[in-house]
């Protein structure tokens, strides 16, 4: 990324639309990824670790902080801009599910807004899996099983359970299925994101076209860092 551009995502990392375009985005990627997943078995895994990651960074100064910078949250940032733009749409079946993900995953980051309970136990054992990332790295399958134990014992807990959709044979894989709760934990995290920056059901209705201008430039300095690379 050359000097101007970076000057330029330095001035605004802390705006409101910046940061509510990173969380949205987020979302959008936890949710693909859920969904290619189900339907395949397998899914990005620089996006994987990125969108796992963010469950851990519980005090970043921003939301491009809790993702690593915007390559930890470009694949989500394309999803995204593919569905503000309604070419989402034309993906039949997968953007619906992808649509019906996100718009759960904010129920659930609702809900849990209300659960003190829940949200204690899922800090605690956000903490000791810092711990075991520190020796095992985010991508261990142990570290994923005990992400899923988290979100099956706290979220899955709240009616209506999000119902992932997919090939059986790959819902059935316990490693398969312990990325895919685990990747859902890390889309409440985005959801918490878009709430602690203001983010609401309206402002995004009323702001689609900023979120997406925002989302093009975004994607554009990912490009641009690429292309200098």
């Amino acid at each position: 990324m050359n000097g101007r551009d970076m000057h330029q995502l330095i001035d605004t990392t802390h705006h409101p639309i910046t940061n509510q375009t990173v969380a949205l985005a987020g979302i959008a990627q936890s949710c693909s990824l859920v969904h290619q997943l189900a339907v395949s078995g397998t899914a990005d895994m620089p996006a994987q670790g990125a969108s796992l990651s963010s469950i851990l960074k519980v005090d970043a100064p921003s939301a491009l902080d809790v993702y690593g910078g915007l390559a930890g949250v470009s694949y989500g940032l394309n999803h995204l801009r593919m569905h503000l733009s309604g070419k989402g749409r034309q993906n039949g079946a997968q953007g619906g599910a992808q649509a019906r993900y996100a718009a759960q995953l904010m129920y659930l980051q609702r809900q849990l807004a209300n659960r003190p309970d829940l949200s204690r136990q899922i800090g605690a054992g956000i903490g000791k899996v810092q711990a075991q990332v520190e020796h095992f790295g985010i991508l261990h399958p142990n570290v994923q099983a005990n992400l899923a134990d988290l979100y099956q014992s706290t979220l899955s807990t709240i009616h209506p359970r999000i119902l992932v959709v997919g090939d059986q044979q790959h819902l059935s894989n316990q490693a398969v299925a312990n990325r895919i709760r685990a990747i859902l934990l890390a889309g409440v995290r985005a959801a918490m994101l878009w709430r602690q920056y203001g983010g609401s059901r309206w402002r995004l209705l009323f702001l689609k076209g900023n979120v997406l201008a925002e989302a093009e430039r975004l994607l554009a300095l990912v490009e641009s860092d690429a292309g200098a690379a």
